[in-house]
């Protein structure tokens, strides 16, 4: 039986609050509607999603942490790339000819549904920071 001590030393359950706080945030500055927000996050359960929005904390799975991580990536190497945070927020959107996109925004391609999407939008970004 798990005891709220013992989640608390699991990484996965302290990571859990501080990324989801993150990542709602994120969904806020970015204008994300409910059903991009889920995508993004791996398609949980309705009831789920909303749990973790009204909570801002839960244990959350590899696989979420790992989209959260990418999402984080994302903001700050935008933040970087564009001094301006109205900028920064308005390129997820925004249509980009850059290969990685054909001609559709980074947003689209996020939601694809698949976790290496994320990735890949990521990796797009930390190559334009000179990073990658």
């Amino acid at each position: 039986m798990e005891t709220a001590a013992s989640s608390r030393s699991d990484p996965q359950a302290r990571l859990g609050g501080a990324g989801l706080r993150a990542f709602f945030a994120i969904a806020e500055r970015w204008g994300l509607r409910v059903a991009e927000q889920r995508r993004l996050l791996g398609d949980p359960p309705e009831s789920t999603f909303y749990k973790w929005k009204r909570e801002r904390d839960g244990a959350l799975s590899r696989d979420v942490l790992e989209r959260i991580s990418y999402v984080l990536g994302i903001f700050k190497d935008l933040a970087i790339l564009f001094p301006d945070p109205a900028r920064a927020d308005a390129w997820v959107r925004a249509p980009n000819a850059a290969p990685t996109f054909g001609g559709r925004s980074a947003l689209e391609r996020m939601l694809s549904g698949n976790v290496a999407d994320l990735y890949v939008v990521r990796q797009y970004l930390d190559a334009q920071r000179g990073w990658g």
